[in-house]
């Protein structure tokens, strides 16, 4: 779909009031921020599977749901869900069969090159001090990689101790959650 198509769409969805159904305040009426992954398959299951509705949470999105750093910008952006919007629980929701756990560098750059990316320019990048094996790494399995978010999160000097972080794996195929760590 191009974009003079949703364009179109849009102005015929504004004009017939199709957001009112969707209207809402900004802040979470479930308390709650929510880091997921990018992935298709859960633009709606995710949702659906929850009983989230527009204006029940924050929801973040990544490759993989991942956070990599106290200080990362997803990380961020929960801090100040929880700070400034009154998000009181977090929900780390990635899921199985994920591409990040098929993420190679190496790959990665290959794929960048044969797109158009100048190889002096990563190398320059490379240089530069970004390690793209680092910035890129997927993983090995999504249970670990929740477990890292959540234990970074969980130990961040900014989280109020009253904040609640979970972490939960989703089948993309039925929307089936499973706990991979609960914070009592």
């Amino acid at each position: 779909m191009d974009l003079e198509k949703l364009l179109a769409y849009n102005q015929t969805f504004v004009a017939k009031e199709g957001y009112k159904p969707y209207e809402t305040d900004s802040l979470p009426n479930k308390k709650m921020v929510v880091l997921t992954c990018m992935e298709s398959r859960l633009v709606e299951l995710l949702p659906k599977a929850l009983n989230l509705h527009n204006g029940d949470v924050k929801m973040l999105k990544n490759a993989g749901a991942i956070l990599r750093r106290p200080f990362d910008n997803m990380t961020k952006s929960i801090l100040i869900a929880i700070h400034n919007l009154q998000a009181e629980t977090v929900l780390i929701i990635g899921h199985y069969d994920c591409g990040m756990s098929k993420v190679n560098a190496d790959e990665l750059k290959e794929n960048m090159i044969n797109k158009g990316i100048k190889k002096e320019t990563i190398q320059l990048l490379e240089q530069s001090g970004i390690h793209f094996e680092e910035e890129f790494a997927g993983f090995d399995t999504v249970e670990e990689s929740i477990e890292q978010s959540v234990h970074i999160l969980r130990s961040h000097p900014l989280l109020p101790r009253f904040v609640k972080v979970h972490g939960l794996a989703m089948d993309p195929s039925t929307g089936k959650v499973d706990i991979i760590s609960e914070d009592k």
